[in-house]
């Protein structure tokens, strides 16, 4: 098992990654009351995955293994707590990470 921490800021961003050896799209945006919502998308911007809510402690890709990505996303704390990133965390105290199976 490889664990690897997908660098965040707390600012809507979006990124080139490669993940399980595919060149992906991340799009990460704060959406209010919605917090923050993940956009995943092929090489060329076309969408594999749109609005994933960034749910500490859940397999963001649970229901998405059809892509053949082969590992979890997953969002986890300092605080060792189930906490929900807030809009000045992420990154920070809340982090993404990638754990290949």
């Amino acid at each position: 098992m490889n664990i690897r921490e997908i660098p965040l800021k707390p600012l809507n961003q979006q990124f080139s990654i490669v993940l399980d050896g595919q060149q992906l799209n991340m799009r990460i945006q704060w959406r209010g009351v919605a917090g923050w919502i993940l956009d995943l998308m092929d090489a060329a911007g076309n969408p594999l995955a749109l609005g994933l809510p960034m749910v500490p402690g859940v397999d963001l890709l649970s229901q998405y293994k059809y892509l053949g990505i082969n590992g979890l996303l997953l969002i986890d704390s300092d605080s060792g707590a189930e906490e929900y990133p807030t809009q000045d965390n992420l990154g920070i105290r809340s982090h993404l990470y990638f754990i290949q199976e």
